[in-house]
């Protein structure tokens, strides 16, 4: 009898965003892109200081508000109520993005459809049926930010992989991505492309592959 293989131990969502929130340097000071970034928020492990920053004029912004009482006036890019840490701050969009082309964010966490081994990220959408259906601010943030990390599922409903060797989709930015974060996998983004740097329990090298549209190199011990 063939021995069964383990079953693929694949990250949702939040899981995503914890995995990414525990690489996230004390003192870094990061914007939160909407969708699995925004999770991030309430994933920063206890007791580190991570300043959080949201375009549309946020910095230090907390948690997610939960309770009966909802303050409505608070809100993340996302239009998701949020808290306040103490000695948070409010401002203009003008000044927010001041910030963000300014080169004084340490980190942007991105959603994306696809993501090229040489570093170009597609994340975004003119589809009507979208929650945020424009380009936002991902492309000031994308080449703004000292790093930009994606935040994404590995491959398509349909299947299809979205860490591919060529974007196919419109370009948000060329070349900016450092690091992504899937449900199945974490990796660098470098000069010779993917290096795979984790990958969820029960899934193989292989398998990987397969479900990766650009060839993967991996990190000793992976």
């Amino acid at each position: 009898m063939t021995e069964q293989s383990s079953p693929i131990q694949a990250r949702n969502r939040q899981a995503i965003a914890a995995r990414a929130a525990s690489d996230i340097v004390e003192g870094w000071c990061v914007n939160l892109g909407i969708g699995i970034p925004t999770m991030v928020a309430d994933a920063i492990p206890s007791g580190r200081e991570v300043l959080i920053q949201s375009e549309n004029g946020i910095l230090g912004m907390g948690p997610a508000q939960v309770g009966d009482t909802i303050d409505p006036w608070v809100v993340n890019a996302g239009k998701q109520y949020v808290t306040l840490l103490p000695g948070a701050s409010l401002f203009h969009h003008a000044d927010s993005f001041a910030m963000i082309r300014g080169g004084h964010l340490d980190l942007c966490l991105l959603g994306a459809f696809e993501v090229a081994s040489n570093g170009d990220v597609a994340n975004w959408s003119m589809s009507s049926a979208d929650r945020a259906p424009a380009v936002g601010g991902a492309m000031d943030l994308a080449v703004g930010a000292r790093r930009l990390w994606s935040l994404m599922d590995h491959c398509a409903r349909d299947g299809r992989p979205k860490l591919v060797e060529r974007c196919t989709l419109p370009l948000t930015a060329q070349g900016a991505v450092s690091r992504v974060y899937t449900d199945l996998a974490v990796l660098a983004v470098g000069p010779a492309g993917f290096e795979v740097l984790e990958m969820v329990p029960g899934l193989t090298r292989e398998r990987l592959c397969e479900l990766t549209g650009a060839p993967l190199a991996f990190a000793p011990g992976v």
